[in-house]
């Protein structure tokens, strides 16, 4: 996309946010490198409030969503420092257009990771720690029966932060491993890692194609979300939401 084309789609992004306004399709998009054209330049406009980038999130990672989006593979987002909580943190719903909450395995890079580092256990190497997570999403009360997938990409692919529980250096077999996430103690869904394009680190070896094929790459110390075993859960009201992992713990956070 044109630089210039570019940088106002970014501001409009801002203004939007700003704004409180309804999720909508950006004008002008006409491919997938089109809207992270607009991605590239919609998130340095947000450091200044949410911090350095510190990692990415990775989303439509299961075939249904995929289906349903009407792609054939997943999307991505930048993680930024300011956006990052330990397990446990509170959230307001009043600070989001619609606040959801996304049940995730995380990864940490040990370091930089080559593009030939395309399979789980050809990954595995590269990572020093995993850990549950839960990623904050922010829709902006998109229509999904309505939805633009470049535009949902140009806006970051609707990360807005994440909470990690401490990682794992020895993590368990992650395929098998079944994550239960509950509501004040009750269940609200569960998955399992396989569900996340059959292994996380499948996942991981995307997203560094992703980077590749627009001249970056994961490097060492970059966080990882891997995408969510199960459906977005949208608040509607206070609550205590977990996500336990055999093996790796749970992670918690408090919803006003």
């Amino acid at each position: 996309m044109e630089e210039t084309a570019a940088r106002r789609a970014a501001e409009t992004l801002v203004a939007e946010h700003k704004a409180g306004t309804q999720f909508k399709a950006l004008a002008g998009l006409s491919s997938m490198h089109d809207a992270y054209d607009i991605q590239d330049r919609y998130v340095p406009l947000l450091r200044a409030a949410h911090g350095e980038a510190i990692g990415y999130k990775v989303g439509l990672t299961s075939k249904a969503m995929q289906t349903f989006c009407g792609i054939d593979h997943p999307i991505a987002g930048v993680v930024l420092a300011k956006r990052v909580h330990r397990s446990g943190a509170g959230v307001r719903r009043a600070d989001y257009g619609r606040l959801g909450l996304e049940f995730e395995i995380a990864v940490r890079m040990k370091s930089d990771m080559p593009a030939s580092a395309n399979t789980p256990a050809a990954v595995a190497p590269y990572v020093d720690g995993v850990a549950a997570a839960i990623e904050i999403v922010d829709d902006r009360a998109a229509d999904y029966g309505n939805l633009d997938v470049k535009s949902l990409v140009a806006d970051n692919s609707w990360n807005a932060g994440i909470v990690l529980a401490p990682f794992v250096a020895n993590w368990p077999e992650l395929e098998p491993l079944l994550g239960k996430a509950t509501q004040n103690g009750l269940a609200v869904g569960e998955g399992y890692g396989r569900d996340i394009l059959g292994h996380p680190f499948n996942s991981v070896a995307w997203l560094n194609a992703q980077l590749a094929s627009r001249g970056g790459a994961l490097r060492k110390g970059d966080i990882v979300m891997t995408g969510s075993v199960m459906k977005t859960v949208f608040p509607t009201e206070p609550g205590h939401f977990r996500f336990d992992l055999p093996g790796l713990g749970s992670v918690e956070v408090k919803v006003t």
